[in-house]
């Protein structure tokens, strides 16, 4: 079941997916224009093709969308093209990125657009291909052998879509024992080791840097918010409000300390040092400043709706200085987000928001993270993006960048019929919108073998699948 804003009178609702199968027929002009705003990113008319090719595979109602079932299903497709294509081919991803990005702002763009980080696993069998390693796997819930990517998303009234990846790479990676799996995956020189924060950091500090994303802004979860490049990133983007969860044991002080520099001397040099000035102001953990909190100043609200109705939550706010190595640092909203029962769970959020933002404006936040997690969803169910048998650090990013242009497809379908969304006070639908949607082709004498439009294949149709469960 899908989360949705219901707050009313703060921020906006997030629209759900909801095309129907007669919504898109004949849509394969739309298919070839769309694509072929990305043939500049490539030197050479073979290539293009396969692009081609690969989205219309990814749209097929194959049940394993891999690069050989997609190949023999396209006609005159090879499989050892689309192999080398998604491996081995240069592409120009800055160009992609960039064209992309301009095809996202343009349909999904709005000034109080929100930025979304999250990460997602992969489950692998072998050892070989690009940074699989037993780590971690958030979609299992444990520790696995699996790769793990670090996604960017984006979201407005208008819809949602991922805008940037990145593949984490564990440390075991950079000994010298993975020296040569490294140069047969080809991991590029200049790649060092990042953290996942640090990765997340890095597409921040981009897509704010590349100006064409409008976002004012930011979630995350609590990897993300107990990490100083992450919260450095944020803090370069002037005007971002950013609403990012943080561990029960984050340290903080209700109210600044006094500080001072006292001086001592070390081998024969004066030294500085900045201290706290009184002893008995120690700080103490998020979770202890939950449990003082008075009964008043916890709020009802109804955040999410899930399977069996509304899910309603109780909130607070503390105004407080974290702590870094032992002295203050910034001063943020602590949010709390409980559970209601008798044996209440709790979440904590960091946020850098005015001191005079309300609290329906956090309300709202806490709800908005689904939209990344939607993306995880379809493009796993329904566009192959955990198909993928390739070994290479350019195929990965390669694969996953088809997956977030086939997934935007879809939305760019959506907004050029007008639909609206299915959810109108902010509640989401029942089924999780998009599942069992796959999009099949017919070809009707030569398909199209170089760029331009004038495509001789006739028909592409909508169908539904039978319908799942909601993951």
């Amino acid at each position: 079941m899908l989360p949705a804003c219901r707050t009313n009178g703060e921020g906006f609702t997030i629209p759900t997916f909801d095309l129907v199968p007669s919504d898109v027929e004949g849509f394969m002009d739309e298919l070839w224009e769309f694509q072929s705003a990305l043939h500049d990113c490539f030197t050479r008319s073979e290539p293009r093709v396969h692009f081609f090719d690969d989205m219309v595979g990814q749209f097929s109602k194959l049940e394993r969308k891999s690069i050989e079932p997609m190949a023999l299903h396209v006609e005159g497709g090879t499989i050892r093209g689309l192999q080398r294509f998604i491996s081995d081919v240069h592409w120009d991803e800055e160009q992609m990125r960039w064209n992309y990005h301009q095809l996202v702002a343009e349909e999904l763009g709005e000034p109080d657009g929100v930025l979304m980080f999250d990460e997602t696993g992969f489950v692998k069998k072998g050892k070989d291909s690009v940074g699989v390693a037993r780590q971690y796997c958030g979609t299992l819930g444990k520790v696995e052998n699996c790769q793990v990517g670090v996604f960017a998303g984006y979201a407005s009234r208008q819809g949602y879509a991922l805008a940037d990846k990145r593949l984490f790479l564990p440390e075991a990676w950079w000994t010298d024992a993975y020296a040569a799996r490294r140069v047969r995956c080809h991991i590029p020189t200049e790649v060092i080791f990042q953290s996942k924060p640090q990765l997340a950091a890095a597409m921040l500090q981009a897509i704010a840097h590349e100006g064409l994303l409008p976002f004012k802004y930011l979630v995350a979860d609590c990897l993300y918010g107990n990490s100083r490049d992450f919260w450095d990133a944020v803090e370069a983007c002037i005007g971002v409000t950013a609403f990012v969860a943080t561990p029960a044991e984050t340290r903080c002080w209700l109210h600044r300390p006094l500080t001072m520099d006292t001086t001592y001397t070390y081998k024969g040099e004066v030294r500085s040092k900045r201290r706290v000035v009184a002893a008995d102001t120690s700080p103490c953990i998020v979770a202890t400043v939950a449990a003082r909190l008075p009964a008043s100043s916890w709020y009802q609200r109804t955040a999410s709706e899930g399977t069996k109705g509304p899910i309603t939550y109780a909130f607070a706010r503390q105004r407080v200085t974290l702590c870094k190595e032992g002295l203050p640092a910034r001063s943020v909203w602590l949010v709390i987000k409980r559970t209601l029962g008798a044996e209440p769970t709790y979440a904590y959020y960091l946020s850098n928001a005015p001191v005079s933002t309300p609290l329906r404006t956090f309300v709202w936040l806490s709800g908005l993270r689904w939209a990344v997690e939607q993306c995880f969803e379809e493009g796993k169910t329904e566009l192959g993006m955990a198909h993928y048998e390739v070994r290479k650090y350019p195929g990965w990013h390669h694969h996953m960048l088809m997956t977030m242009l086939a997934h935007f497809f879809l939305w760019h379908l959506k907004i050029r019929l007008g639909k609206k969304s299915s959810s109108t006070d902010g509640i989401a639908s029942a089924d999780p919108p998009g599942r069992g949607l796959t999009l099949t082709h017919v070809y009707r004498g030569d398909r199209p073998r170089s760029g331009g439009m004038g495509a001789t294949a006739e028909s592409y149709r909508l169908s539904c699948a039978p319908q799942t469960t909601g993951g």
